[in-house]
């Protein structure tokens, strides 16, 4: 009887030991269960990234505007490095937004790159601030934006600010707030940066995430132009308040930099912008 309860007790610590060294090699081994969300780290976030995951892509993306004419233009962070902004140039593209900041914890770490040299080949080009409002107040983080690359100058080079407000890639979709604690943060950064800077912020979204985020508020629409998101042949619906777009990301795939815009109307219509 000793021996049996020898022999039960060496295959229990065996046991034991085989249990807590399948956990240690699951986590070397770095084989993720796909079903888990994958969380990216924090300052990585780029604009559009949640379009394709939330709204999917339509056939022909792009195909369908406002205006006849349409002024091709790219946004850009530091995935893309350094641009190739003479072959953008080159191809048609006329303006860009470059990423400048995120929450108040994150700076383009391409920004030079990007912002000068988008301009150096003649583009007139603005900047985006990645927003999180569940890390800081909205005017906190306009006042980091405009601090770190956010400003504006009356060159007819520069395009105002963009607030790129969207699905929150590092956890709950709308930041852990409610729709009127969303309306107030934006709130709060829409005029922090017009005090900066004198100008309304651009507000680049998508309808199915302002919906749900912001109740569809249209308490924007008369001051802040609207940079809408929607991989599709057609815009669709825009966010209550705002009878048309100023500009439109169509498609993360497009050539050089995968993001590609149209801006409503003719080249002189995006210097009007600029020009404020």
């Amino acid at each position: 009887m000793r021996v049996h309860r020898s022999g039960t007790t060496l295959a229990g610590a065996a046991l034991a030991a085989l249990a807590l060294l399948l956990p240690l090699a699951g986590h070397a081994g770095a084989v993720q269960d796909p079903g888990v969300r994958q969380v990216p780290a924090r300052g990585t976030a780029s604009m559009g990234m949640g379009v394709l995951a939330h709204d999917g892509q339509g056939s022909s993306p792009g195909g369908v505007s406002a205006q006849a004419v349409q002024t091709e233009g790219v946004d850009v962070s530091s995935h893309q490095g350094n641009v190739a902004w003479s072959t953008l140039w080159n191809s048609g593209v006329k303006w860009a937004y470059v990423k400048a900041t995120e929450g108040t914890y994150y700076k383009n770490t391409s920004f030079n790159q990007q912002y000068t040299g988008s301009y150096n080949v003649g583009m007139i080009r603005g900047t985006y601030h990645f927003a999180t409002p569940d890390t800081t107040t909205g005017a906190a983080q306009a006042d980091y934006f405009v601090n770190n690359g956010g400003g504006w100058s009356k060159d007819g080079r520069t395009l105002p600010g963009v607030l790129d407000i969207e699905w929150n890639p590092y956890g709950a979709t709308c930041y852990g707030k409610t729709q009127a604690g969303m309306v107030a943060w934006i709130r709060d950064f829409v005029n922090r940066y017009k005090a900066r800077t004198g100008r309304d912020a651009v507000i680049y979204t998508a309808t199915s995430w302002w919906t749900q985020c912001t109740g569809n508020s249209s308490a924007f629409a008369a001051t802040n132009p609207l940079w809408i998101a929607r991989y599709a042949a057609s815009v669709g619906e825009l966010p209550a308040g705002w009878q048309y777009y100023t500009m439109w990301q169509y498609t993360s795939s497009g050539p050089t930099v995968s993001d590609h815009n149209h801006f409503n109307g003719d080249l002189s219509r995006v210097q009007a912008l600029a020009n404020g």
